[in-house]
């Protein structure tokens, strides 16, 4: 699937958060078209840590080039600020380039370094120009025309919604391929925002479970009017919920009888990670006996 020709249909993309091989695999065979990959989530699994900008620009390239091996899937890749300058975000493109081997968007926003959760408070904010200066330098530097360039806004909680509304215009002059205005507060904002925009590019609605914009399906984004759907940190904290029932129960009993119901027992998860075939093509390779 091409990304730019997808966006072009009247289905919205919903494309979850994950945030290592397992997951993508995982969601791919659940059958979605595409992946978000997230800042958020690899700090808080990778690092154990929140969202604040600690998360580096090898560790996600590292992270997607694993993913790709395992999964074919379009993949939106949360880029942070560029993780610099317009010179530090043009390296950034490249090296997401060739770590995704195509298939692939981009995702850059107007915080200043380091930046934050997009739902955090205290945010701060490049002046414009220089986000802008920031996009042109991504889209010179994209060496595959099909890497779609998502131009994110946190302005809605620093300057208010006009002000994001003003930035978002410049990032769709510079040529974003996408708009990311974060943050949107109520269901009027995002109408809001689509009816400035929607039919002019894409937009990409954000679904955090708690955050501060309504958490709303798919189906109620795409009648709205959104092009894309991203719920970027859901499997991480679902992921948390379970492992602190299961780690209870384990610490509890000593065993994990408690939980076996709700686990994949080893033969469960070798056939989901495709353990049979991998041996089989590597008998493939055996030497043979003299």
């Amino acid at each position: 699937m091409i990304l730019r020709e997808r966006l072009r249909e009247p289905r919205i993309l919903l494309a979850p958060g994950i945030y290592d091989a397992l997951g993508a695999l995982l969601a791919a065979q659940a059958g979605f078209e595409a992946l978000y990959l997230s800042g958020a989530s690899i700090a808080y699994t990778r690092l154990g840590r929140p969202d604040i900008g600690l998360v580096t620009a090898s560790e996600v390239e590292n992270t997607l080039a694993n993913i790709r091996e395992r999964v074919a899937l379009p993949i939106i890749v949360d880029a942070d600020t560029g993780f610099g300058n317009a010179l530090n975000a043009q390296r950034t493109v490249r090296m997401l380039e060739r770590a995704a081997g195509g298939h692939l968007a981009i995702q850059i926003e107007d915080q200043t370094l380091p930046k934050r959760c997009g739902h955090l408070d205290g945010k701060t904010l490049v002046v414009a120009a220089e986000m802008v200066g920031k996009l042109k330098a991504v889209l010179d530097a994209r060496r595959d025309p099909q890497t779609l360039v998502i131009a994110r806004t946190d302005a809605l909680a620093v300057e208010g919604i006009e002000a994001a509304f003003e930035r978002a215009e410049h990032y769709l002059d510079a040529g974003a391929d996408v708009l990311f205005i974060e943050a949107l507060r109520s269901e009027d904002q995002m109408q809001a925002a689509l009816t400035r925009f929607a039919g002019r590019v894409p937009l990409l609605a954000n679904m955090v479970e708690g955050g501060k914009t309504p958490l709303l399906p798919a189906a109620r984004l795409q009648a709205l009017g959104f092009a894309i759907a991203i719920f970027p940190g859901g499997l991480a904290r679902a992921l948390a919920y379970a492992a602190r029932e299961y780690f209870s129960l384990l610490h509890r009993d000593g065993s994990t009888d408690a939980c076996r119901a709700r686990m994949l027992d080893f033969d469960g998860l070798n056939a989901v990670i495709g353990t049979p075939d991998m041996l089989a093509l590597g008998r493939r390779y055996d030497k043979e006996t003299p």
